[in-house]
């Protein structure tokens, strides 16, 4: 299966990307000299630096995209708000800003107050666990613009989160002091985070059809309620680890794009490439997903992060203390390769058919 199939391309996601940042780019210079100048504006970046009087912020956006479906199938609404969470404060940690707000905004076709108690419920524990407060956020009523599954509230959620750069870190982490020999830690994910599930639906209802998130996956989940399994949120570890005084070079926030072009966005900026020959194989949901689908390894590991939820660039010297802290914190992490000299990321897939993909650091295409 193409990912125009799906509804999604992600080259075609990327270009749009560039247009779009081309023309913020021109509103860069508009706040130099006075509060909320644009100190960093790094191309590609997970987030960017703003200076208000000294106190060096961050801010990203995002939303949890279709995943929202599979709530409105499973009435399932309360383990959301990690997604949506998780999509932004890790954005942020992955330029080393410790979250610290959050805002959303909530668009639905019509309100049901049940429906959004049990949203805001998840919004708050999620919150809570990842130490942000949500001063504030919107709720619009758009009627028939807004649709999706069933006859329940139909709705869309998306949030901006802003973050305070640590005073432990010089500049925010963008990837500047990668070398050769560097090594790279993966954290292990819990499920698919909050994208590429246009192809997950799209693959379940061919296979299963129409109602295939009441389906069984086993004896103890129906397929809509494993395919749910929210977020987890490592923003607060990327914190503890930086003020613990441990350097970390670069953070990838695997999302959409999967492990090759969200690491591709902390390389560039180097001279330098990575072998990645022993991350985690991915989640047996996922293996049988991508084996209904019939979905080969380039595919999967463009759209997915197949078991890797974040990737740490570290020095070699500091890796097993580093990996020593974080599994203290109740986090699972592997050493997954480290960084070569050749502009290439190379990574030995573990899905269904293993094999070695290769994608150059300039392009970002495979070779």
């Amino acid at each position: 299966m193409k990912n125009k199939e799906s509804g999604t391309n992600i080259n075609l996601g990327n270009k749009c990307s560039q247009i779009a940042f081309g023309w913020a780019k021109q509103t860069f210079g508009n706040r130099t000299g006075k509060a909320g100048d644009l100190k960093q504006g790094i191309e590609g970046a997970f987030s960017n630096v703003i200076d208000y009087n000294g106190v060096r912020l961050g801010i990203t956006s995002d939303g949890i995209g279709t995943k929202v479906e599979l709530a409105e199938r499973t009435g399932i609404y309360n383990t959301l708000g990690y997604d949506l969470v998780a999509m932004v404060v890790d954005d942020l940690a992955a330029n080393g800003f410790e979250a610290a707000n959050l805002s959303n905004i909530l668009d639905v076709d019509f309100l049901d107050a049940k429906i959004v108690d049990q949203l805001m419920k998840g919004l708050a524990e999620a919150s809570n666990f990842a130490g942000i407060s949500v001063p504030g956020g919107e709720i619009a009523e758009l009627g028939n613009r807004i649709g999706g599954w069933g006859d329940r509230m139909h709705f869309n959620w998306c949030s901006t989160a802003t973050g305070i750069l640590p005073e432990e870190l010089p500049e925010a982490i963008a990837g500047q002091t990668i070398i050769p020999g560097d090594k790279v830690i993966s954290l292990a994910s819990r499920g698919f985070r909050s994208n590429g599930f246009s192809l997950l639906r799209k693959v379940l209802h061919e296979k299963l059809g129409e109602n295939w998130h009441a389906e069984k996956y086993d004896d103890k989940y129906m397929w809509g309620e494993k395919l749910l399994t929210p977020c987890l949120i490592y923003s607060p570890l990327i914190t503890k680890l930086i003020k613990a005084g441990k350097e970390i070079k670069g953070i990838a926030h695997i999302t959409g794009g999967g492990i090759a072009d969200n690491l591709n966005r902390v390389l560039k900026l180097t001279n330098s490439g990575a072998l990645l020959d022993n991350i985690y194989a991915p989640h047996g949901f996922m293996q049988k997903v991508q084996e209904m689908g019939q979905i080969g390894e380039e595919q999967a590991y463009l759209i997915w992060n197949m078991g890797n939820g974040m990737m740490l660039v570290v020095n070699e010297d500091s890796v097993e203390e580093i990996c020593d802290l974080i599994t203290q914190s109740g986090y699972d992490c592997k050493i997954a390769g480290e960084i070569t000299p050749k502009q290439e990321i190379i990574i030995q897939s573990m899905g269904n058919e293993p094999q070695k993909l290769i994608y150059d650091i300039k392009s970002g295409q495979k070779i």
